[in-house]
């Protein structure tokens, strides 16, 4: 695969001088269809939490993380904040150890336990901690949350049946998916607002779609009034000036040292705008939207090179797990959403491509475009006996197809959208397992065994090791 480009660190960044900011009222109003940076003389304030892999940080553009803002409020009614469910100390999200924690510490009683959406139905029975343990079991298992949708209107498809492990007796107009919450962190990289993009508001910033979001959150999840316009951009404000990553490795050390970028101060710094490096040329109308004409680059990664010759073999290792997700081919078919099908933005399977071809932008990983996909991660081989399984029926030529979670086609209604899910940025990884949208992936060791039995890719066992190195490091 080849592609037309510049150096990131040369044309494009002086293509977007004209984007630095020295405030986080600027920063903010710059993300979503433009494009961002932090400038160097805007005031950070650090917060470190350990993980498993070493530490990662958070660095605020707005010169400290004020405890004041709505973001940390109860806008609701049932003790909910947005903080109930994006932990910094979890990469802005839950982890099940972080839940399970707070289950312990409260017995079962932490807002995070309602069963508007915690509970594996909506009503179940939680007067005892055994009752509530029982539950509440995916969220403890899994750190997912129910998401409750109804079939859209005109959808080209109905739901025939369900095979349901709970038993929650739900009717088969709308559909209970298990879904991680996304990080509130790095959300000046977004392309798609949401996994199944529903408050991506087509022809909007990407801070549109933001709004949207947390004022349906405080509604939905904290069951409570639709809240002010200033609370809402007061939030989105404090979310879009948020910058997380790993900062050390636990065997390689700080991950800045040496020629290396690691850490949440450069990500800070990262070039953005929607389609900066699109694979699919999905943006044709804007070519030079970052401020020069860039093409795809599959060298999406470019923190950890200056390590492949360092002395420490475990920097060594982060850099030829870098190299091998830039640069190791393999045949990328069978993904609706990116290949397959006539209604596909690429009509004919890929003969080759790289892990960047889906997790496109530039040191953040997650597409640069939006662009929900059907990888494979609800297919009814993969389903777990504690998730239920259903079955939707095409109503125009009786075809079938059995699914964990609808996906995307919950929301547009097409039979075409059925399981697609949208990429998440992939910084901060070591900090927020499990991974993939439903929690399914228990560590990164599952989610590169997944791929590679995927794509039929065939790596080896030290090429698996590289590859968990840089992952970790991200």
């Amino acid at each position: 695969m080849t592609a037309t480009h510049v150096s990131r660190a040369g044309g494009l960044q002086r293509g977007l001088t004209r984007l630095l900011f020295a405030s986080a009222a600027g920063l903010a109003a710059a993300i979503g269809l433009t494009s961002h940076t932090l400038a160097d003389s805007t005031p950070i304030v650090e917060q470190t939490f350990d993980n498993g892999d070493g530490a990662h940080r958070t660095v605020s553009a707005a010169g400290a993380i004020d405890r004041d803002n709505p973001f940390f409020e109860d806008l609701g009614t049932n003790g909910r904040r947005c903080v109930t469910c994006h932990q910094s100390a979890e990469g802005w999200t839950i982890t099940p150890g972080g839940v399970q924690a707070r289950f312990d510490a409260t017995s079962g009683l932490d807002p995070i336990f309602r069963t508007v959406d915690g509970s594996n139905c909506a009503a179940e029975e939680t007067s005892t901690i055994e009752q509530r343990r029982v539950a509440y079991s995916q969220l403890l298992e899994k750190g997912v949350i129910r998401i409750d949708l109804d079939v859209p209107a005109q959808a080209e498809f109905l739901i025939e049946s369900v095979d349901d492990p709970h038993d929650c007796g739900a009717p088969l107009t709308g559909a209970s998916m298990f879904r991680r919450p996304l990080p509130t962190s790095n959300l000046g990289f977004l392309s798609t607002v949401m996994w199944d993009g529903r408050h991506t508001i087509a022809g909007h910033a990407i801070r549109d779609g933001l709004l949207a979001q947390a004022s349906e959150a405080t509604v939905r999840h904290a069951e409570g009034v639709p809240p002010s316009p200033s609370q809402v951009r007061a939030i989105v404000d404090f979310e879009l000036g948020l910058f997380t990553a790993q900062l050390r490795d636990k065997q390689a050390g700080p991950l800045g040292e040496r020629n290396a970028r690691g850490g949440p101060r450069p990500l800070s710094h990262e070039p953005f705008c929607v389609g900066i490096n699109d694979p699919l040329g999905m943006l044709p109308a804007m070519p030079d939207a970052c401020g020069v004409v860039t093409g795809f680059d599959p060298k999406v990664f470019t923190l950890f090179s200056g390590w492949s010759e360092a002395p420490s073999p475990e920097r060594q290792a982060i850099a030829r797990g870098e190299a091998i997700f830039n640069t190791r081919q393999f045949a990328i078919t069978n993904v609706p959403g990116l290949n397959g099908k006539a209604s596909d933005p690429l009509q004919a399977p890929l003969t080759a491509g790289t892990c960047t071809v889906c997790h496109d932008t530039p040191n953040a990983g997650n597409h640069s475009v939006s662009m929900p996909l059907d990888i494979g991660i609800t297919a009814a081989s993969r389903r777990a006996p504690d998730v239920p399984l259903y079955t939707l029926r095409h109503l125009q030529t009786g075809e079938t197809v059995q699914t964990t979670d609808p996906g995307r086609a919950m929301v547009t209604g097409r039979w075409d959208d059925i399981s697609k899910f949208k990429g998440p940025i992939l910084r901060a990884l070591a900090s927020r397992a499990p991974y993939f949208h439903d929690g399914s992936a228990s560590s990164l060791e599952d989610v590169i065994a997944f791929y590679d039995t995927r794509f039929l890719i065939g790596f080896t066992a030290s090429e698996k090791a590289d590859l968990l190195a840089f992952l970790r490091a991200l």
